[in-house]
């Protein structure tokens, strides 16, 4: 194969220099770089290790891994730690094969997990579709495909020293692979208890003391900003601080967001906060690749050809090109090239939705004065939740089943039993004034939930998204839109642009209904994670999250 040459401002982000230069590429290989002076007579790029995404879920997406690849590379993202929990979560090991056969399609860089927490809470207090034990952990850790165990959310479980969660920490740390975490709110004692027991990261932090004591536990901080939760603004200061142990991610992005930024977005915003660039190119290209012992490039010779051509180093600098093994695979303005993909594209979409169509009695809820209500209080952006207590009056309870105008009823249907009875709750902030909204994507384990004005309309969300087998769905007086996702119920098998063009017909269509919220598809899929505080409601129960009780 002929050796190819490529000359540009060299970015060497690991001696912290930039100089003029040539590196010759040789079977997807850097094989040589070379000082070498540049016309002057022409503009030249700078070429730069590309980004990594720390911590992903890309079905959140709603896209596959092959189709994920082709939006991101164009951001100048060159690999993601991905975990397959939400998949995991319906299919079990099926799910996460899926995804690797997914990624195996593109030329991209992809590391996958062993989901920790499959189901994130399961038992008495919710369904999902499968289960991923002990054992099932310890075989995926011996494979070659499987990086490191995901994030481990059972963050009580930790703490209580728990048999079944203990061994597979203790598989992945025995295979020597890391170890990822997931703790809100923990005290500085509490984190210290949590690191010791081998994980290494939290994605959860949301203030800056969080981030420090985080720090000082010993756990590496990954800075997220994703479609529901942001936590950039609060944490960037941590980059200066620990600048070899902090990466950033997004945790969950949905489409409409992925087409404008990924990775690129921080970097940028970063650069506008006048951090030091070598310690922003640290935590977006080095440490995630040191972290989890992976060698995807950084700019060095002996290393992959995989970098990206920058037109200048400002927070506006803008993606020129994405070269992963020695292959141009975007190029703007014309977008991807042939070049990323290295097999057509031959998946049928895997599934399981059983669920039975329901009718308006099956989600009546009588209503009487004196009464407590206790309303899940929903924020745009936010994964949290507040817990309100409404004591119903004989106004409230004449108002054909709604107690208040800003309180509408959010139901969750079990999606995996035939013949299921609804859960039906109370939730205030989407505004909803008109219709409804629902979806089959509702961490983790991905039952149907809708939040609607009126029983007509949430019947009709839940009996489409059930028809479809896995859809987002918005109903209107004016009719209803969809966006089908057939593959476990929560991604598509369409391309990018389709999936963002029917995302944001839904979005506007929630709009139209009364919901205030940026992103309430986002927001509505955390309703029902029993992890996260304070009061969510699940195929079983309405629950309190903060001490695992039933409240009604």
């Amino acid at each position: 194969m002929k050796n190819q040459t490529i000359k540009g401002h060299i970015v060497d982000v690991i001696a912290r220099e930039i100089y003029d230069g040539e590196i010759t590429i040789s079977n997807g290989m850097i094989a040589k770089i070379r000082r070498h002076p540049l016309s002057l007579s022409q503009r030249w790029p700078y070429l730069m290790p590309g980004f990594i995404d720390s911590h992903v879920h890309i079905e959140s997406s709603m896209l596959t891994p092959r189709e994920y690849a082709r939006v991101v590379v164009c951001h100048g993202t060159i690999g993601v730690v991905a975990d397959p929990h939400e998949i995991a979560n319906v299919l079990g090991v099926e799910g996460i094969d899926f995804m690797i056969r997914s990624g195996r399609q593109v030329r991209f860089n992809f590391l996958f997990s062993a989901p920790s927490c499959v189901p994130a809470v399961g038992g008495d207090f919710e369904t999902s579709g499968a289960e991923i034990s002990a054992d099932d952990i310890e075989q995926l850790m011996a494979r070659d495909d499987i990086g490191y165990l995901g994030e481990v959310m059972n963050y009580p479980g930790v703490l209580a020293d728990d048999p079944e969660l203990m061994r597979k920490i203790h598989a992945a740390r025995a295979a020597g692979k890391p170890v990822d975490g997931h703790a809100p709110g923990l005290s500085a004692d509490e984190l210290v208890r949590y690191a010791s027991a081998g994980i290494t990261t939290n994605h959860e932090c949301m203030t800056l003391e969080e981030g420090r004591n985080n720090m000082k536990a010993g756990l590496k901080v990954m800075i997220r900003e994703g479609s529901a939760a942001k936590s950039f603004k609060a944490l960037f200061p941590l980059i200066s601080e620990y600048p070899d142990r902090v990466m950033l991610c997004t945790d969950d992005e949905e489409p409409d967001e992925l087409e404008w930024g990924h990775i690129n977005w921080l970097v940028g915003t970063a650069l506008s906060k006048k951090i030091n660039l070598w310690d922003v190119l640290q935590v977006a290209c080095v440490n995630p690749q040191q972290h989890y012992g992976v060698r995807w490039g950084l700019l060095q010779e002996g290393d992959p050809a995989t970098f990206i051509t920058v037109d200048t180093l400002s927070p506006e600098g803008r993606v020129e090109q994405t070269f992963i093994q020695g292959k141009e695979v975007y190029r703007h303005p014309d977008g991807v090239t042939d070049d990323l993909f290295l097999q057509p594209e031959e998946e049928t979409p895997v599934n399981r939705f059983e669920a039975s169509p329901i009718t308006a009695s099956d989600i009546e809820y009588p209503l009487q004065a004196g009464k407590v209500l206790d309303v899940i209080v929903a924020t745009d952006y936010a994964l949290t939740t507040g817990h309100e207590k409404v004591t119903l009056t004989e106004e409230m309870c004449a108002s054909a089943g709604y107690p208040l105008p800003e309180v509408q009823k959010i139901v969750v249907l079990n999606r995996y039993q035939r013949g299921a009875r609804p859960v039906v709750g109370w939730v205030r902030g989407f505004g909803i004034r008109d219709g409804a909204i629902a979806g089959s994507i509702a961490h983790d384990s991905h039952n149907i939930v809708a939040v609607g004005s009126n029983d007509l309309a949430l019947v009709q969300a839940i009996n489409r998204v059930i028809a479809l087998k896995g859809a987002r769905v918005a109903v209107s007086p004016d009719g209803i839109v969809d966006l089908p996702l057939p593959i476990a119920g929560i991604m598509s098998d369409r391309p990018f642009p389709e999936v963002a063009e029917r995302m944001e017909q839904l979005l506007d269509t929630a709009r139209q209904i009364g919901c205030p919220m940026q992103a309430p598809f986002m927001t509505i899929s955390f309703m029902c994670l029993p992890v996260i505080p304070a009061l969510k409601i699940t195929d079983k129960m309405v629950l309190n999250t903060r001490t695992f009780t039933k409240v009604q």
